[in-house]
C-alpha cells in the first residue's frame, strides 16, 4: 500500500457539528493492517480564550470578532504559524494607516471599511459557539442549510445574515471550506507524514441534496485543498455504522428485519432512506430502495421554536402589536442560548427548568441582561409534540402557503417530521410491500394496499436522538401505525456515526466490511434519434444502447468499447435516456429496441460541449463510459477516440420527483405543427438570401407568425426557444432597415424573456450578450431605442452582475449625456428614458449601493409634474422585499425601503394605478426580519389596500408568508411570463 494512503477518512460536514472518523489501513513499511479498527478523531480547537483542547465535535461555526475584542495571543492554535499572526498584525496596521491618511473620498472610506473587515479576528469551533451567545450579529451558523438554498447566491459573502455591513461577511462555500481546512490543520498537526489530502477521504452529503448543494460541497473541500474524494449519503453512513459494529452476527441481528427506515434527523435536514434486507446464501443481502425529498427541517427549527417562546416573554423589548420582536441578530443569539437549554432540558436527569438569558449589547452587556425561566414540560410540548406529534399513518404534511423563512432560510412549513415520514413511506409504498411480502410469520400483512407499509426496523440517526423522549415518540408513533412494535437498532452515538460510518463505507469498498449494495435497480440506455429506411417513407424508429446493466455495482465504471458516437461541441446537444427495472439481461453496448418492453424515460440533458484547447473542430469522435455513484447520479463520460485523457462528464439526476415518466406520454412539449412554416416567415425577413420583402411584410410578420402559432401570449417556452434559435441564427440581417431591426429586438427579446429557467437559457443569454457592445444602428428611431432596452429588461434575470452593471453604467452615460454640454452624433433625447428607468429597475445583481442610488433618483425624478407614473413600478421593483430572481441577501435595507413606502403611501391610489402594488412590493412579508418592514408598517399598507379594494391576495402578501401567483409573477417581472414557466424567489 502507498505510504501517503495509510488512513482511510470519514468526514461528517455537519449543520450543527463537523466529525472526522478514521482507519489504519496500512503501515509506514506498506504493509496492510489486519481486521481496521475505526476511531473518531479528536480536533484541536479553541475552548475558552488561550486554551486548545481536543474534542470529538468541531461546531459548525464561525465567529467575526471585532477588532480589539480579543487578544490575538489567544487565539494561536497549535498550528498557527508566525506568518499567520504577522499577516493579521499587517492588515490591522493597513487598517489603521488608512484612517489616518485622511482620504475623506467615498472610495477610501469604502477600502477602509473592508479593511477593517479583514483585520477581524475568526474564531472557529467551541469557542466560536460560546462567543457567538453573547455578542450578536457575528456568528455563522447553518452554512450546510444555505449550501442548499437555491433563493441566494451561495457564493456571495452574505453569512452571518442580516449582520450590520461593517462586519465581515463570507459566503456559505467559504464557511463550509473554513471548517473542513480547520480539520484538515489539526489532522495534518497529529499525522505530519500522512497529509489528510493524501489519504482515502470520504466526505458525506445529506441524501436529500440536489446536484447544486454537492457541488458547492466539493467546491468547499477544493478549497480546503481536498481535492480527492469520495461522497456519501449520510442515512447510508449511519447504517454503515451499525453494520460495522455488528458484522459479526449481522445474519442474527437482521434475521427477522426486511425493511429498515433510517431517519436522520440532523441540525438542518431531516433524511429519510429505506434499506430493503434480503438473505444470500443465508447472509443479509442489503439494497437501498427508497430516499427521502430535501427537507429543510431539523435541530435548528427546534432551537428556533424555543427562541419564539423566550422572545414573546422578554421584557423591555420593542413591542408591536403586543408581541416582542427582537432584530435578526438579537434572535441569532437567542437562539443560541435556546440549544443549550433545550439539550439540558430534554437530557437524562434533567432539572424541572433552566434560564435562558438574552445579554445587553455594548456596554450594556451585563447590564441589559434579560432572563426567561423555561420548564421542562414546555420543552416536550414544544419540541416532542410539535415536531413528532402521535399522528395517524394517513396523515400528511399541510399544503404550504409559502415557506416558513427566518435568517433567510426556507424552512419546512410543517414541522411535524411524523407526517413527513408518513407521506415518505406513502411514496414508496409499492417498494415497502415487495420488500415486506416475504415478512415472516405473525407480522402484520404487508400486502394490504389500503394500509400504510411500514418498516419492521428503524434506525435513528442524529444529535436530536440522544434525547430518549423523542426516540420514544418516534417508535411508538411508527408502531401504532404498523400494530406491532418495530426493531429499533441501537446507534449508541448519534452524533458521530455518519462519520463513522463513512470510513465504514471504504473498509466496505475494500472487503473488509458489509456493503449495501445490490447495484443498480435498473438499467439505463442512451435513446438514438434514428430513422428507419423503410420503402415507402422514412418512419421514427426508437433504439436505444445500454450504457448500464442492471446490477451495476456503485462506482463501477462500464466503457462501451465497441461503439463510436459522433459529439458535437460547441452547440447545444441534449442527451435523452431510458431505464428498465426488468430481469432482462442487457450487455453494455447492446443495441435494443424500445418500442417494447417497460421503458421509463428520465428527463434529458441540455447542454453546450465546450471543445478543449483551441481546435476549432465543430464534433469529435468519442466512447462513452459510465457509473453509478452513491449519491445518486448516473455519470456518464464522453471519451476523446483519439485521445483518451479529453473527457466531457454528464450527470443525469436519477432521485427527483419527475425523473422518471412514462415512455409513451409526451416526457416534452409536442413540437408545433406550425414551426417550421413560421421559421419560414422569419427566414423570408432575416434570412440570408435577398428577398424582395417590402416594409409592409416585415412589420406583418408578428402578426403572420400569431395567425400560425395562436396568440403570442400562448406560446410555451419551448417553442419561444426554438423561435429564438432561429432568430438568432439569422441576427446577423437584423439591420437591414429600421423596421427589421425593431422587430427583430423586439421578438428576439420576447422569445428569450425572462433570461432563465429553462434548458441552455444561460447559453443563450451569453449569445446575446455578445450583441451589446454593437448597440443599435438606427440611433435616430426611439421605438429601436425602446425594443432595445426592452429587450435587456427582458433577458435581465440571465445576466450576472458584471454584465448588468456595464448595462447600468451605459444606460447612465446616456442620462448624463441628456443634461449635459456634450453632445452625442443622435439626439439623446430619442433614447427612452423611461423604458430606461423599467430597465434599471430589474437588474437585480447589481450592488445594494447601486440600488439605493437608483431608487431615489427615480423617486427625485418623480417629483416632477410630466413624470411618468409607470416609473412607481420601478420603485416597487427596487425596494421589493422578495427578489423575482436575483439573491434575497441583495435586497435594499428596510429602513431605505420604508422611506420608500412612504412617499407611496402619500400618493393618491386611485390616480397613481401602479402606486398599490408598488406598496405590496415593498412591504411584503418574507417572515426574514431582517428585510421584512416593522409590522406597523405593514398593517397601514393593508389598511390602505382594503380601502383601495386591491385583491385579496394582495392583502395577504404583505400580512403573510405567502407565494405569487401567476398574474402577480407577471406584474413583477413587467409583463406575462411563457406558458409553463414556474419561477422560484426566496
Amino acid at each position: 500500500m502507498n505510504e501517503m494512503k495509510r488512513y482511510s477518512v470519514g468526514i461528517d460536514l455537519g449543520t450543527s457539528n463537523t466529525v472526522l472518523a478514521y482507519a489504519q489501513m496500512g503501515a509506514p513499511d506498506g504493509s496492510r493492517v489486519e481486521s481496521p479498527r475505526i476511531y473518531v478523531f479528536e480536533i484541536e480547537q479553541l475552548v475558552s480564550p488561550g486554551e486548545v483542547a481536543a474534542r470529538p465535535l468541531l461546531p459548525s461555526v464561525r465567529y467575526h470578532a471585532a477588532q480589539g475584542e480579543l487578544n490575538p495571543g489567544d487565539l494561536q492554535l497549535p498550528w498557527s504559524g508566525a506568518d499567520q499572526a504577522g499577516a493579521q498584525t499587517e492588515a490591522q496596521s493597513q487598517a489603521q494607516s488608512q484612517a489616518q491618511s485622511g482620504a475623506q473620498s467615498k472610495a477610501g472610506e469604502e477600502a477602509n471599511k473592508e479593511a477593517n473587515k479583514e483585520a477581524q479576528p475568526v474564531v472557529i469551533g467551541r469557542l466560536a459557539r460560546l462567543l457567538g451567545a453573547q455578542v450578536p450579529g457575528r456568528l455563522v451558523t447553518s452554512a450546510k442549510s444555505w449550501l442548499s438554498h437555491a433563493s441566494v447566491d451561495r457564493v456571495a459573502p452574505i453569512l452571518p445574515w442580516g449582520a450590520a455591513d461593517d462586519i465581515l461577511k463570507v459566503s456559505p462555500v467559504e464557511a463550509s471550506a473554513s471548517y473542513l481546512a480547520h480539520v484538515r490543520a489539526a489532522w495534518n498537526h497529529r499525522f505530519p507524514d500522512a497529509p489528510l489530502e493524501r489519504q482515502d477521504v470520504v466526505l458525506t452529503v445529506p441524501a436529500s441534496f440536489d446536484e447544486g448543494a454537492r457541488a458547492l460541497t466539493v467546491q468547499a473541500a477544493r478549497m480546503a485543498g481536498l481535492h480527492n474524494l469520495k461522497l456519501l449519503e449520510e442515512p447510508q453512513a449511519a447504517f454503515y455504522d451499525w453494520l460495522f459494529h455488528h458484522r459479526d452476527r449481522l445474519a442474527s441481528e437482521l434475521a427477522a428485519t426486511r425493511l429498515v427506515l433510517i431517519c436522520d434527523v440532523g441540525g438542518g435536514t431531516t433524511d429519510l432512506t429505506l434499506i430493503e434486507v434480503g438473505l444470500s446464501d443465508g447472509e443479509p443481502r442489503l439494497t437501498r430502495i427508497g430516499v427521502g425529498n430535501h427537507l429543510m427541517l431539523g435541530g435548528d427549527n427546534m432551537d428556533l421554536a424555543l427562541a419564539h417562546l423566550v422572545e414573546a416573554r422578554l421584557p423591555g423589548a420593542d413591542q408591536a402589536g403586543g408581541r416582542t420582536r427582537l432584530s435578526a441578530a438579537s434572535l441569532s443569539q437567542l437562539v443560541e442560548r435556546c440549544r443549550n437549554a433545550k439539550e439540558l432540558l430534554l437530557g437524562p436527569q434533567a432539572p424541572d427548568s433552566a434560564s435562558v438569558t438574552l445579554l445587553g449589547a455594548g456596554s450594556k452587556l451585563i447590564g441589559g441582561a434579560r432572563t426567561v425561566q423555561v420548564t421542562r414540560e414546555e420543552v416536550e410540548r414544544i419540541i416532542v409534540d410539535g415536531f413528532f406529534p402521535a399522528v395517524a399513518s394517513n396523515e400528511r404534511p399541510g399544503r404550504p402557503r409559502g415557506a416558513i423563512v427566518e435568517f433567510g432560510l426556507p424552512y419546512a412549513t410543517d414541522a411535524a417530521v411524523t407526517r413527513h415520514i408518513a407521506a415518505f413511506l406513502g411514496r414508496f409504498a409499492a417498494q415497502s410491500r415487495k420488500a415486506l411480502g416475504a415478512a415472516v410469520s405473525g407480522t402484520p400483512d404487508a400486502a394490504d394496499e389500503n394500509t400504510l407499509p411500514v418498516p419492521d426496523t428503524l434506525l435513528l440517526n442524529g444529535g436530536v436522538f440522544r434525547a430518549e423522549a423523542l426516540t420514544q415518540r418516534l417508535a411508538s408513533t411508527l408502531g401504532t401505525w404498523r400494530g406491532a412494535a418495530l426493531n429499533v437498532l441501537h446507534n449508541d452515538n448519534p452524533d458521530v456515526a455518519v462519520a463513522r460510518g463513512a470510513v465504514a463505507y471504504a473498509l466496505a469498498r475494500a472487503g473488509n466490511a458489509p456493503k449495501i449494495g445490490g447495484g443498480s435497480p435498473r438499467s439505463y440506455f442512451l435513446v438514438l434519434d434514428e430513422t428507419s429506411d423503410g420503402k415507402h417513407e422514412a418512419e421514427p424508429v426508437q433504439r436505444g444502447i445500454c450504457l448500464l446493466p442492471r446490477g451495476t455495482e456503485e462506482g463501477r465504471e462500464i466503457l462501451i468499447a465497441d461503439r463510436t458516437f459522433a459529439l458535437r461541441l460547441g452547440h447545444p446537444v441534449r442527451f435523452h435516456l431510458v431505464s428498465s427495472s426488468a430481469d432482462t439481461v442487457y450487455r453494455p453496448g447492446e443495441l435494443i429496441d424500445l418500442a417494447g418492453g417497460d421503458f421509463v424515460r428520465l428527463p434529458p440533458i441540455a447542454t453546450i460541449v465546450q471543445p478543449r484547447g483551441a481546435s476549432a473542430a465543430r464534433q469529435t469522435a468519442v466512447q462513452i463510459a459510465t457509473s453509478l455513484t452513491e449519491v445518486g447520479t448516473l455519470e456518464v463520460h464522453c471519451i476523446e477516440r483519439d485521445n483518451p485523457a479529453q473527457r466531457w462528464l454528464l450527470e443525469f439526476q436519477l432521485r427527483r420527483e419527475d425523473a422518471q415518466v412514462n415512455l409513451t406520454a409526451d416526457a416534452a412539449p409536442a413540437r408545433h405543427p406550425a414551426l417550421d412554416e413560421a421559421i419560414e416567415h422569419i427566414d423570408r425577413s432575416f434570412g440570408s438570401r435577398s428577398q424582395n420583402v417590402g416594409p409592409k411584410e416585415v412589420k406583418r410578420l408578428r402578426s403572420q407568425l400569431e395567425q400560425l402559432l395562436g396568440p403570442r401570449e400562448s406560446w410555451n417556452s419551448a417553442l419561444l426557444r426554438e423561435l429564438f434559435g432561429a432568430l438568432w441564427e439569422r441576427a446577423r440581417r437584423r439591420r437591414r432597415s429600421a423596421d427589421h431591426e425593431r422587430l427583430w429586438l423586439n421578438l428576439a427579446g420576447y422569445c428569450v424573456r425572462p433570461g432563465f429557467g429553462y434548458p441552455l437559457d444561460e447559453w443563450r443569454v451569453e449569445q446575446l450578450w455578445s450583441l451589446f457592445d454593437d448597440g443599435i444602428q438606427y440611433v435616430n428611431e426611439s421605438q429601436v431605442w425602446s425594443e432595445w432596452w426592452t429587450l435587456w429588461r427582458r433577458a435581465a434575470g440571465g445576466l450576472d452582475e458584471s454584465a448588468q452593471l456595464r448595462v447600468l453604467d451605459a444606460m447612465a452615460y446616456l442620462q448624463k449625456a441628456a443634461h449635459s454640454r456634450h453632445k452625442l452624433p443622435f439626439d439623446v433625447a430619442k433614447t427612452g428614458f423611461t423604458d430606461m428607468v423599467r430597465l434599471s429597475a430589474s437588474l437585480e445583481r447589481i450592488p445594494v449601493e447601486r440600488k439605493i442610488e437608483l431608487g431615489e433618483s427615480v423617486l427625485a425624478r418623480l417629483k416632477k409634474p410630466a413624470e411618468n407614473h409607470q416609473s412607481w413600478w420601478a420603485v416597487g421593483r427596487i425596494g421589493a422585499r422578495r427578489p423575482f430572481y436575483g439573491s434575497a441577501h441583495s435586497v435594499v435595507p428596510p429602513e431605505i425601503a420604508g422611506a420608500w413606502l412612504d412617499a407611496i403611501l402619500a400618493l393618491d391610489w386611485k390616480k397613481v394605478d401602479p402606486a398599490a402594488f408598488a406598496a405590496v412590493q415593498i412591504a411584503r412579508m418574507t417572515g426574514d426580519r431582517s428585510r421584512d418592514l416593522p409590522e406597523d408598517m405593514r398593517r397601514t399598507v393593508v389598511r390602505r389596500l382594503e380601502a383601495a379594494n386591491a385583491p385579496r391576495a394582495w392583502i395577504t402578501m404583505v400580512s403573510e408568508s405567502v407565494e405569487l401567483d401567476n398574474a402577480d409573477e407577471g406584474r413583477v417581472f413587467g409583463e406575462s411570463l411563457p406558458a409553463g414557466l414556474k419561477l422560484l424567489t426566496g
